[in-house]
């Protein structure tokens, strides 16, 4: 499976994809680093090619590949030079000496291709009926020749792991901080990360009034199957009747608003409406735990978790 979790660790209770080991709280990063299993190192090497069945050295491409399992990553330029994952790892140092996050989670998808870390920013907040809120900051590390090293807000909701996102005007430039190639974590890279936690802390403001704003509107029923029919089935958009013709997913869906966890905390508003979509993108759809983590962050389902969001505002604006 390419997108199979290879090591993980966690910190705390388990998160909401339940894959990896469980680790003592209040690990360095250095740490955090080794219980997830990725304190190794990228070589490159050269590439080879075939012709005339004799083998020659490619005079534009080298390999990236892991040391220790020989793991060939992929192709990368002559002049590319990897990026350590101990390197990236620095960015949380400042930031966790000095109180203000502290690691939570740490792995590799794909074998090796997609490295990660993630740290609790120690601010939140919380929607009536004790709803918590967490606010995180992800490092997505690819070593793919040509891939951004990517710095990202992730709120999840304490009641049910769920992992949320963010609408914004611009989602995609201002959700995620990316950082052209680098070699090393110098003064220059630790002020860019600073900003990085400095737009967590803007958008976690920004997550809030969101989030307050559709844990007090209610939702009518037929506008709320309309909710869900536009994102999982808008064939039936416009009939009368749409919850009889509900495709199986939109049926869970559907049924989640009602029983997920934390239902009780929000029920009939467009807070609990959007929580049934994160949740059953979390935690009920496919069958491969490993893809859903990988997708869930950095593809498809992050997108229509942002795609719900924006909708939910939309219908509560005029509710």
């Amino acid at each position: 499976m390419s997108h199979m979790v290879e090591t993980m660790a966690y910190a705390g209770k388990t998160p909401w994809h339940g894959l990896g080991k469980k680790v003592k709280e209040g690990l360095t990063p250095d740490q955090m680093l080794k219980e997830a299993g990725l304190d190794w190192v990228v070589s490159k090497r050269p590439a080879y090619y075939k012709d005339n069945d004799k083998y020659h050295m490619s005079p534009d491409y080298n390999l990236l590949v892991r040391e220790g399992d020989n793991n060939v990553l992929g192709p990368c330029g002559k002049n590319y030079t990897p990026i350590q994952n101990k390197e990236v790892f620095k960015f949380f140092n400042k930031f966790c000496k000095a109180g203000d996050m502290f690691m939570d989670t740490a792995g590799s998808l794909d074998n090796g291709r997609q490295v990660w870390g993630l740290a609790n920013i120690r601010k939140g907040f919380t929607l009536p009926g004790g709803d918590d809120v967490e606010g995180h900051l992800l490092i997505s590390h690819p070593h793919i020749w040509g891939k951004a090293l990517t710095i990202m807000f992730t709120p999840i909701r304490v009641v049910c792991n769920n992992t949320l996102t963010m609408a914004l005007n611009d989602a995609k430039s201002n959700q995620r901080f990316r950082m052209a190639h680098v070699t090393e974590f110098n003064d220059d890279m630790i002020g860019k990360a600073e900003l990085a936690l400095g737009l967590a802390n803007t958008q976690l403001d920004t997550f809030k009034q969101q989030a307050a704003f559709l844990a007090k509107k209610k939702y009518k029923e037929p506008k709320v199957e309309e909710f869900i029919a536009r994102l999982y089935q808008p064939t039936v958009v416009m009939e009368k009747s749409k919850l009889d013709k509900f495709n199986r997913t939109a049926k869970n869906v559907h049924e989640l608003i009602s029983t997920q966890p934390g239902a009780k905390m929000s029920e009939g508003t467009w807070w609990s409406a959007l929580n049934a979509v994160t949740y059953y993108v979390d935690h009920v759809s496919g069958n491969d735990r490993n893809a859903t983590l990988n997708s869930a962050w950095f593809g498809a389902k992050s997108v229509q978790k942002r795609k719900a969001l924006t909708m939910a505002l939309e219908y509560a604006k005029a509710a």
